[in-house]
């Protein structure tokens, strides 16, 4: 019986954001390399990509011999950890999958190996390469299996003796197969003028002087007094600077409100967006972090410690409001390509769009200080690429 080893790999380039993955088929006896296969996917998590790229080289190793035994080696601790049943599978994206990924060959057959990253080159080159091809603006896809592909020239160099018809179509199957390299005749994409996002946190209501959580599902607090006077501070400043041309507002009483008095001074409208709303943290709203360790402190060290966790109460995780901002994200770059648009917000999805940006990890949210009033700015370009600008301004209130 063959033994293939599958080496495969996933990027995400804002996680979520412009994502490839790559991935290997070795012939484990010679460490011939048998197939490769690449493919830019759009925008998607690390993760989703690492999944993508472990069922497609599991797919290629079956199409070289669905009865081989397969050691599938990858660096990403959660893929190795899940598929091989050590941890669980809770992400509603990755589920479906993993499952598909099982069901390539029966588990018998399949061994998994964690491998530190620096031993996983050749797959995260071709990850590396289909993203690449995706910045340029080309759906580029590789899989071009070798053994297959040598097996072609070999069959066309016999038939080229006897029947040079049958060469000639033997040449165009093998053609037909090699889409390893980026499609001629695309230009690099024009850049043009970046989606700007200034990032306002809205003024101070009563609940923040206290230090208490306050998401989208406690009292929907309104402003205090010094909240109104930071919201007219920041339109002032605003009013000076004359950049800002479209505002957008989350959906909860003090990002309204301090919307309103800021486009009240700029001569503007404001737009509401449900997907800028804060996040809920469910039993934990109104409670101050050392109330919450208190009474719920097993929750609150998974919820420190796993972007997944969710609040007491069926709050919501850091995970769900990364997805919930990028998909609003997406759609508000759609729709302001080459403007600069104020965008009224709250701590937890100001931090979420600066950290995509930079493509840090979520621990990052906890590294950052959002000041009450204060402007953060991103600025998105054609290319899926972003700059951020400026973090937690606060300059406009001591003026």
């Amino acid at each position: 019986m063959r033994e293939f080893i599958v080496e495969a790999d996933g990027g995400s380039r804002g996680n979520p954001g412009p994502a490839g993955y790559g991935a290997v088929v070795i012939d484990a006896a010679t460490g011939q390399t048998l197939a490769e296969t690449a493919e830019y996917i759009g925008v998607a998590t690390n993760n989703v990509a690492e999944y993508r790229g472990l069922l497609a080289g599991l797919r290629a190793a079956h199409a070289l011999d669905p009865t081989a035994t397969i050691h599938v080696r990858m660096d990403s601790k959660l893929v190795i950890e899940q598929m091989s049943g050590r941890w669980k599978i809770k992400h509603p994206d990755m589920k479906p999958l993993a499952s598909e990924a099982a069901r390539v060959f029966p588990a018998p057959q399949v061994t998994y190996e964690w491998i530190p990253r620096e031993q996983n080159k050749h797959a995260d080159r071709l990850a590396n390469e289909a993203m690449d091809a995706g910045k340029r603006g080309e759906r580029w896809s590789a899989a071009a299996s070798t053994a297959e592909l040598d097996a072609a020239d070999a069959r066309a160099a016999r038939a080229a003796a006897d029947a040079p018809a049958e060469a000639a179509a033997e040449a165009d199957v093998r053609a037909a197969r090699t889409v390893a390299t980026p499609s001629a005749g695309w230009a690099p994409a024009d850049m043009g003028a970046p989606a700007t996002f200034v990032l306002l946190r809205h003024g101070e209501t009563p609940l923040t002087p206290q230090k208490r959580f306050s998401g989208s599902g406690g009292t929907d607090p309104s402003l205090s007094g010094i909240g109104r006077e930071q919201a007219e501070k920041v339109g002032a400043a605003l009013a000076r600077r004359g950049t800002v041309q479209a505002i957008v507002s989350s959906p909860l009483a003090r990002t309204r409100e301090t919307a309103g008095i800021v486009a009240a001074r700029l001569g503007l409208e404001v737009t509401v967006d449900d997907g800028l709303r804060e996040t809920d943290f469910g039993a934990w709203e109104g409670l101050t972090f050392g109330e919450v360790r208190e009474r719920y402190p097993d929750d609150l060290t998974a919820w420190l410690a796993d972007p997944e966790a969710r609040p007491t109460g069926g709050g919501e995780s850091f995970a769900a409001t990364a997805t919930r901002i990028a998909a609003t994200r997406d759609k508000l770059i759609a729709a302001y390509t080459g403007r600069t648009v104020l965008l009224v917000t709250h701590v937890t999805p100001i931090k979420t769009f600066v950290r995509l940006a930079l493509g840090a990890p979520p621990e990052s949210l906890f590294r950052m200080e959002l000041s009450a009033a204060s402007l953060s700015a991103v600025a998105y370009y054609a290319d899926g690429n972003a700059s951020v600008r400026l973090l937690n301004d606060t300059s406009h209130l001591r003026a």
